[in-house]
């Protein structure tokens, strides 16, 4: 809305410097608010999982920002996209 935020200087530590921190990179972690843009343009990452774990980040205030189909996407996507690191044939190889 334009307002600007201030902080005092004890309430410094409570600040992160961050343009974006990815939902992978925020599992663990806890924020006063989050704002979470969805789009269709990013259908890949429309997982009920990813969803669940951004929403559940903020201890205050959740805003979501982007297209309702996109919401329905993740929703409806109980799919759990596999990630191959590469763990198990380097851990195979060193054992």
């Amino acid at each position: 809305d334009g307002r600007p935020v201030e902080y005092e200087f004890l309430e410094m530590d409570e600040l992160t410097h961050a343009d974006a921190v990815s939902v992978h990179k925020s599992q663990c972690s806890e924020f006063p608010a989050v704002v979470l843009p969805l789009l269709t343009t990013h259908y890949l990452m429309l997982q009920r999982n990813l969803l669940y774990t951004a929403v559940t980040r903020a201890r205050r205030l959740v805003v979501i920002v982007g297209q309702p189909r996109a919401i329905s996407l993740a929703v409806r996507n109980n799919d759990v996209m596999q990630r191959y690191t590469g763990l198990t044939e380097r851990l195979l190889a060193g054992g």
